[in-house]
C-alpha cells in the first residue's frame, strides 16, 4: 500500500513537473508577441513594452492602416498565397499519388530527387529563376510571385506519405466499378486525404504570406506590394515610432494566427497521420 502509494506522488510529481515546463515554454514562446501587443496599445513616443495605464487606443492601428496602405497589401498577398496553394495542392497531389500507388522503374530515385530539392535554398535559385520570368516577360506581374513556387518537394513528399496510409481496397473497388486514376484520386484519395491537404494548404499559405524575398526581388510596381514588403517599407518610414511598427506587425500577423486556429486540429491530425514509410 505505501509502495502504490509512493508511486502515485511520484507520478503526480512528475506532471506537475512536466505541466510547469509546458507552462514556462510557453510564456517564452508568446512573450515577444505579448511585448509586441502591449507596445501597439502605447501611446506614441512610450517605451516599448511598457503597459499603458489609462490611455488604451485603437488609434495606432488606424493610423498604420492608413499610413502604411495595407489595403491593396492585403489583396495582393491573399491573391498569390491563394494562386501559390492552389498549384501546389494540384501539382503535389498529382505527383504524390504516383509516387504513391504507380509502379515505375526509378520511382524510389525520383522521390529522393524530391527529397533533395528540400535542402536546396530558393535563394540560390533566384538568377536562373529571374532570368526565366523576363524570357517569359512575367517582371513585375502576379506571376511571377506565383510559377516559381508552383511546386514543392515537401508537400509531394506529405501527400505521398498520407496516401499511402489509406487502403488500397478503397481504390480497388472504385476501379471495378469503372474509375480511372484520376476518378479515384478526385473521388476516392483527396475527400480521404482532408488533414493532410489542411497541412499543406496551412504550410503554403502562410509561407507565402510571409514571404519577402520574391515581392522584392520579382517586382517593382507599387501596385504589386505584398504585406511583408508594405510592412518592410512602412519600418523604414516610422523606426523611432514603436507603438506604431508593433500596430502595424500585428496587423500583418492577426490573418495568419487566425487561419492556424481554424485549422489547427485538421493540422495536427495531417502531421499525425503522415508516417514514414517505403
Amino acid at each position: 500500500m505505501a509502495l502504490m502509494s509512493k508511486s502515485n506522488w511520484n507520478f503526480k510529481s512528475a506532471n506537475f513537473f512536466s505541466l510547469g515546463v509546458l507552462i514556462l515554454g510557453a510564456f517564452i514562446v508568446l512573450l515577444p508577441l505579448i511585448v509586441v501587443l502591449m507596445t501597439s496599445f502605447a501611446p506614441p513616443g512610450a517605451t516599448p513594452a511598457v503597459l499603458p495605464e489609462n490611455d488604451w487606443s485603437l488609434a495606432n492601428y488606424r493610423d498604420a492602416w492608413e499610413r502604411g496602405k495595407f489595403l491593396l497589401a492585403f489583396a495582393n498577398s491573399t491573391l498569390v498565397a491563394l494562386g501559390v496553394t492552389a498549384f501546389q495542392i494540384f501539382t503535389s497531389a498529382l505527383a504524390g499519388y504516383a509516387l504513391a500507388r504507380l509502379k515505375f522503374r526509378g520511382r524510389q530515385a525520383l522521390l529522393l530527387i524530391v527529397l533533395a530539392t528540400l535542402v536546396i535554398p530558393f535563394q540560390l535559385l533566384v538568377i536562373p529563376v529571374f532570368l526565366v520570368l523576363k524570357w517569359g516577360h512575367l517582371i513585375n506581374t502576379y506571376w511571377a510571385l506565383i510559377l516559381p513556387t508552383a511546386a514543392n518537394g515537401f508537400g509531394i513528399f506529405l501527400l505521398r506519405q498520407y496516401f499511402q496510409t489509406i487502403p488500397v481496397e478503397l481504390e480497388e473497388a472504385a476501379a471495378i466499378d469503372g474509375a480511372n486514376r484520376l476518378q479515384i484520386l478526385w473521388r476516392v484519395m483527396l475527400p480521404l486525404s482532408r488533414p493532410a491537404l489542411v497541412t499543406l494548404f496551412l504550410f503554403t499559405f502562410i509561407g507565402e504570406w510571409n514571404d519577402l524575398f520574391k515581392p522584392l526581388v520579382f517586382t517593382t510596381r507599387p501596385e504589386l506590394r505584398t504585406v511583408q514588403l508594405a510592412l518592410a517599407e512602412f519600418q523604414e518610414q516610422f523606426t523611432n515610432n514603436w507603438s506604431l511598427m508593433m500596430a502595424a506587425v500585428t496587423i500583418a500577423t492577426v490573418p495568419v494566427i487566425i487561419l492556424f486556429l481554424i485549422g489547427q486540429r485538421q493540422f495536427i491530425r495531417g502531421i499525425a497521420s503522415t508516417g514514414i514509410k517505403n
